[in-house]
């Protein structure tokens, strides 16, 4: 099943499990369906992360030029909190962020489109996360925006403790400190 969020070109996808005594099984993706429900990325890579604490904030990221990046997200171990940030210039929704828990449990995946940063924290230790990209890594187009910046108001789940972030992460400006990498198209 797929939810357009607060911003639509963001979608929640819950995939249909099938239970029995042995487990479950799922379709995680299928081209078809997927594209038919707004997820036009064609994917080329696939990404897995594990954090072993809480807390880890890994983010925002974001690609640009050719090497931006379309994005499937899940959690197949743990829970995370996950957020998209628009960075399109000229959007009703430019700065505007869209947040998700995903966890083993619930199964549910995020589709972010190019144009968009992307981060999430750890609720659980030992939280795996598995998502799939339209674009290879690239590191001269690899760019990120501040985990922390009070104009977008990302309210983490931290709990009063630290995040616990990369040194890259520490130094991200602010959304207003961005050159306009990424134009809204007004579709």
């Amino acid at each position: 099943m797929f939810f357009p969020q607060s911003i639509p070109e963001i979608i929640l996808i819950k995939p249909r499990r099938f239970n029995d005594a042995r487990g479950y099984f799922c379709e995680t993706y299928r081209e078809s369906s997927y594209r038919e429900h707004g997820v036009t990325a064609a994917f080329v890579q696939d990404n897995h992360s594990l954090s072993d604490a809480p807390f880890v904030l890994r983010g925002l990221h974001f690609q640009i030029g050719a090497s931006a990046q379309a994005k499937l997200i899940r959690c197949t171990r743990g829970a995370i909190f996950d957020v998209a940030v628009d960075l399109r210039q000229g959007s009703p929704t430019f700065g505007a962020h869209v947040t998700a828990e995903l966890t083993e449990q619930n199964g549910h995946q995020l589709y972010v489109p190019t144009g968009f940063a992307h981060g999430f924290c750890t609720l659980t230790a030992n939280c795996e996360v598995q998502y799939k990209v339209s674009t290879y890594y690239d590191p001269a187009n690899d760019r990120g925006l501040a985990w922390d910046d009070p104009s977008i108001g990302i309210e983490w789940p931290l709990q009063g403790n630290p995040p616990i972030l990369s040194g890259k992460d520490t130094t991200h400006p602010l959304l207003s400190d961005l050159p306009a990498y990424f134009q809204y198209d007004g579709a």
